[in-house]
């Protein structure tokens, strides 16, 4: 991790006590995980469904729950996050405290353009912070960039598109504007879409930015669940739609992230 990161949780030690990530999560610092995989309601009994796999819960809170989800000898520890930048923010710095070798995000998106169908897995080209907990992480807070554009490993990712290929799935690169509110970016779609982004969710920008931190891989996965051009909602899918959307998000998002863990 970065010198920076260090004194990260250096501070948090100061107000707070040590092996926060096992009061948190009962994640072991002892143990070296294959990845670490942090999802916004997604918890691994939603989406892993075929029964190779072990899964254990770790620690239950009122917003998070933890978990080590075994395959083939792969350990992934996952946590499922509450929705939000500063929610993941928070998660992830905790996460330092562990060992892991991988680092997957894995959620939903909404699509702003016509030419993404809904179950289409994609991955941030970019992401823009159109919220505030970047900012958190710089050396002040006074240095707020409104909109500013994190770019993840380009390298790593098209690594990651390649054996998602290899096993015969597809993984779209796409822009992404990463919003604080569900609720208030119909309101502002219009002004949303000016900025040319191809996605909307919350969380990836902060995600790719604490991941530069830790000097670890981290790719995030995205399953396209409505689309505002095409009238699709987020709530209300017809029963074929959802169908077409579980499939993705039950059958090839787990494949894809086994195979990164197994890299």
């Amino acid at each position: 991790m970065t010198e920076k990161l260090k004194q990260i949780l250096a501070n948090m030690y100061k107000y707070n006590t040590d092996n926060l990530a096992y009061i948190n999560f009962g994640l072991d610092k002892t143990v070296e995980y294959d990845a670490l995989v942090v999802a916004p309601s997604y918890s691994p009994h939603k989406i892993l469904k075929d029964g190779s796999f072990s899964i254990s819960e770790l620690g239950l809170h009122s917003y998070r729950t933890s978990f080590l989800v075994e395959r083939d000898n792969l350990k992934i520890a996952w946590i499922k996050t509450a929705a939000g930048s500063c929610n993941m923010l928070d998660c992830l710095l905790i996460c330092a405290e562990i060992r892991f070798k991988k680092l997957v995000f894995i959620g939903a998106v909404g699509a702003l353009r016509e030419e993404f169908n809904i179950g289409d897995v994609c991955t941030p080209s970019y992401s823009i912070a159109g919220t505030l907990a970047n900012t958190y992480l710089k050396d002040s807070i006074k240095d707020y960039v409104p909109f500013e554009k994190i770019y993840p490993d380009r390298n790593y990712v098209s690594q990651v598109i390649r054996l998602a290929k290899e096993g015969g799935y597809s993984v779209r690169e796409a822009s992404v504007f990463c919003t604080d509110s569900i609720a208030m970016e119909y309101t502002h779609l219009d002004e949303i879409r000016s900025f040319g982004t191809d996605l909307i969710e919350m969380e990836t920008a902060v995600f790719y930015e604490v991941g530069k931190m830790l000097q670890i891989p981290s790719v995030a996965l995205l399953v396209v669940s409505d689309n505002s051009a095409t009238g699709v909602p987020l709530a209300g899918r017809s029963e074929e739609i959802q169908k077409v959307y579980e499939h993705s998000r039950c059958n090839v998002l787990p494949e894809i992230v086994f195979k990164i863990a197994g890299m």
